[in-house]
C-alpha cells in the first residue's frame, strides 16, 4: 500500500456558486500529482450544540420538524454561529433562545466536522450545568417542543433509531464514554 507524506491540495481558483445563509463554493485545486480537479463545498460559519444536563441528571432535548428529512426530530439545542461570535457565546445564546435555559457551568466536550467531504463546518459541543429556567425566544421560523429525558431513555432512543441527529448522538455518546462517572 502506497503512503503519501503530504496530502494537501492547493487552491488554484475559487468562485461562489450561491450566496445566502450558507454559501456554496467551487474551487479548482492542484492535487499532489500536479493534476487539477474541482471541489464543490458548503461554506459554513460553524455551529455550537449544547448538552443541557439538569441537577437531577436529565437532559433537555428540543423537538422540531426538519424539512430536508421530512419528519420531527429530537435533538440537542444548537445553532449556527454569527459572524464574529465565539463558539461558547453561540452555545449560550442558543440554549437561551431554543430551550429557555441559562447555565452557570460550561465545559467544552468536543468539536467535530459533520460532513467534511462537502462542508467546512466545525461543530462545537458543550456540556451545560447549573441550569435555570428562563423564557425561550426561538427564531420567527422555529417551532420547538422542549422536554427533559433521563440519560437512560435517551441512550435507548439512540439505540432504537428514534434519535438520528448526528450532533446529538455524538454529544451523548462522548459524554457517556469520556465524562460520566469521572
Amino acid at each position: 500500500m502506497e503512503h503519501y507524506s503530504k496530502l494537501k491540495e492547493t487552491k488554484v481558483s475559487s468562485r461562489t456558486l450561491y450566496h445566502g445563509i450558507v454559501d456554496f463554493n467551487e474551487d479548482v485545486v492542484r492535487l499532489i500529482n500536479g493534476k487539477k480537479t474541482t471541489r464543490v463545498y458548503l461554506v459554513h460559519q460553524g455551529a455550537s450544540a449544547i448538552l443541557p444536563l439538569s441537577d437531577d441528571g436529565q437532559v433537555y432535548l428540543v423537538q422540531q420538524y426538519r424539512y430536508p428529512v421530512g419528519r420531527e426530530t429530537w435533538e440537542l439545542p444548537a445553532g449556527k454561529r454569527e459572524k464574529g461570535q465565539t463558539p461558547l457565546s453561540c452555545a449560550k445564546a442558543e440554549l437561551a433562545q431554543e430551550a429557555g435555559l441559562h447555565a452557570s457551568k460550561w465545559k467544552k466536550l468536543t468539536v467535530f466536522t459533520p460532513s467534511n467531504a462537502f462542508s467546512n463546518e466545525f461543530l462545537h459541543i458543550y456540556l451545560a450545568r447549573g441550569l435555570k429556567r428562563g423564557k425561550s425566544c426561538p427564531d420567527e421560523d422555529e417551532f420547538l417542543n422542549v422536554k427533559k429525558f433521563s440519560l437512560n431513555k435517551i441512550y435507548k432512543m439512540i439505540e432504537k433509531g428514534q434519535i438520528q441527529d448526528a450532533k446529538t448522538i455524538i454529544a451523548l455518546l462522548f459524554y457517556r464514554s469520556f465524562v460520566a462517572g469521572k
